[in-house]
């Protein structure tokens, strides 16, 4: 038997070590890293465009992997070839879903077409932000929207236009995918603004389906139906591409007048000669880079900020292409992030 005094030592050493180990032990981490799992993998982050064939699809890739090198995560990138493969994109979803990405970054094809597979991807704790090109707003279940303001934009390509026209003539309009969020916003923010000049008449739409070959033939219909037109409003970068082209091939180069959307090196060669007027040049870099920015976020559960985030337009003319401002836009991949 031991006595009451050897008792009390030995349970006090019981205690001093229970304390001591207590004081090394390391705490429990609060969180995981924002830029990967909880087993310290990198997250991985599927960006799905609208297509791949683009140069324009490339830049948005440049800044989503940007962005991921930033915050320690991967990028997927995988769409369809075509914009106009609205099933093909549909099956992207639903693939990157079932292989468990942690994040969807998408362009929609099509603003109600997609939006069964990105509630399938936010039922599924797979949480999406739209980028470019969003899903029906009435139900989109994205977690943030970040895109041009397509309307006022077109307002701008109205204004650009109607000065390079000086007020007056008959102007068509090269649509790419009708029901496109993006392309049906830009065509009624550029009628909303060309309706500020009583001297332009609006007298063709067509769609190019975002094919520079299909632009080339839809600008000739156009201007062999309606001789009289001095303008062309080309809603994306195969529309202007392809108005330019038809313009050279025509001999009509300085009788019609093009304002373009995006800042491609051929468009970008041919406002320097004097064959497209004004382009109307969106940030597609930071759409990827501000994506995969909010995908992490809302991996962490973190509030967005709002809804849809405007990421920028500048109109490029002649005057203006040597600004500091315009050279940034143009060349992104120089873009510090």
């Amino acid at each position: 038997m031991y006595s009451r005094t050897t008792m009390r030592k030995f349970s006090l050493g019981i205690l001093g070590l229970g304390i001591l180990l207590g004081g090394c032990a390391k705490p429990a981490p609060n969180s995981t890293p924002a830029g990967g799992t909880s087993s310290g993998t990198p997250l991985k982050i599927a960006v799905i465009p609208k297509g791949t064939a683009n140069s324009y699809w490339l830049t948005v890739k440049l800044g989503a992997e940007a962005a991921a090198a930033k915050e320690n995560a991967t990028i997927v990138f995988n769409g369809p070839a075509q914009e106009t493969d609205v099933t093909g994109q549909v099956d992207v979803v639903n693939n990157e879903i079932t292989a468990g990405v942690n994040a969807i970054v998408l362009a929609a094809c099509d603003q109600n077409a997609l939006l069964a597979p990105a509630e399938k991807a936010v039922n599924a704790g797979i949480p999406v932000v739209t980028i470019d090109s969003g899903l029906n707003p009435s139900k989109d279940p994205s977690y943030e929207y970040i895109a041009t303001d397509n309307v006022a934009a077109g307002v701008k390509a109205a204004d650009a236009l109607a000065a390079a026209m000086g007020g007056t003539g008959k102007v068509g309009v090269l649509g790419f995918i009708k029901g496109a969020a993006s392309n049906d916003q830009r065509i009624q923010g550029f009628l909303q603004g060309i309706k500020k000049y009583p001297g332009i008449q609006v007298v063709s739409t067509l769609y190019d389906d975002s094919d520079t070959g299909k632009a080339v033939n839809q600008a000739t219909n156009m201007l062999t139906a309606n001789p009289s037109i001095t303008g062309i409003f080309a809603a994306n970068q195969p529309g202007g591409q392809g108005a330019a082209s038809f313009l050279k091939q025509s001999g009509k180069v300085g009788k019609v007048k093009i304002v373009s959307f995006d800042g491609s090196n051929d468009e970008i060669t041919d406002l320097k000669d004097g064959i497209i007027q004004a382009l109307v040049v969106q940030n597609p870099y930071q759409m990827g880079y501000q994506g995969v920015m909010a995908a992490i976020n809302a991996i962490n559960k973190k509030p967005a900020a709002k809804k849809f985030a405007d990421s920028g337009v500048t109109v490029v003319t002649l005057k203006n292409f040597n600004t500091a401002e315009v050279q940034q836009v143009l060349y992104p991949s120089k873009q510090s992030s």
